[in-house]
């Protein structure tokens, strides 16, 4: 019975001495983990991009949509106040006809009074929806807010200067609603240059 015990004992290998694993073999496994890890970490960090980048796009629009809710709110009557400037044109017009030395009766009196009335009140409620009036005379030309249509040559004014309104202009709040249209010196007094030290 020894000997069989003997022999049971020396046939009871254990199964790391069958297969004996060289590290070579654990290689693949790692490699295979490796790799996985490897393209979870670069899909994580391609969501992470994907995520932020949604963020951002989302932060955009919402800015642009209240910029677009707010220039709405603000501008939203340009049409509507650009019709109405020519009425307040014809009613200026209308007292620029009338001469100076015209001795006019009472009921003439009355309807110029109501025309003058109503220009005011006119202006008034453009100016309180921050319609501003743009009367440049004197003033250096701007191509931000005036049309030059024409020029007059030696008046003994300033070169550029507005020398002549012929319709005023207008804004609404910081945006033009329509230049002021005017005449312009040219060839009268340079502006003086200032002295620049070119020399480095």
């Amino acid at each position: 019975m020894t000997d069989d015990s003997e022999n049971i004992e020396n046939n009871d290998v254990s199964p790391e001495s069958e297969t004996p694993q060289t590290p070579e073999q654990d290689c693949p496994v790692e490699e295979q983990q490796d790799d996985k890890l490897a393209k979870a970490a670069a899909e994580i960090a391609d969501l992470k991009d994907r995520l932020l980048r949604a963020v951002a796009e989302t932060e955009n629009l919402r800015r642009r949509s209240d910029r677009e809710k707010a220039d709405a709110a603000n501008y939203a009557m340009t049409a509507f106040a650009r019709d109405l400037l020519g009425v307040g044109d014809n009613l200026r017009r209308a007292l620029d006809s009338i001469p100076e030395d015209t001795d006019l009766g009472d009921n003439a009196k009355t309807l110029v009074e109501g025309i003058e009335m109503t220009e005011r009140e006119l202006l008034n409620m453009l100016e309180r929806h921050n319609i501003r009036k743009i009367d440049p005379m004197g003033e250096k030309f701007s191509h931000d807010l005036h049309q030059a249509l024409f020029e007059i040559p030696d008046t003994g004014e300033e070169d550029g200067t507005i020398i002549q309104v012929m319709q005023v202009g207008y804004k609404i709040k910081d945006r033009l609603l329509r230049p002021a249209m005017v005449g312009v010196a040219k060839g009268g007094k340079q502006t003086p240059v200032e002295h620049v030290d070119t020399k480095v």
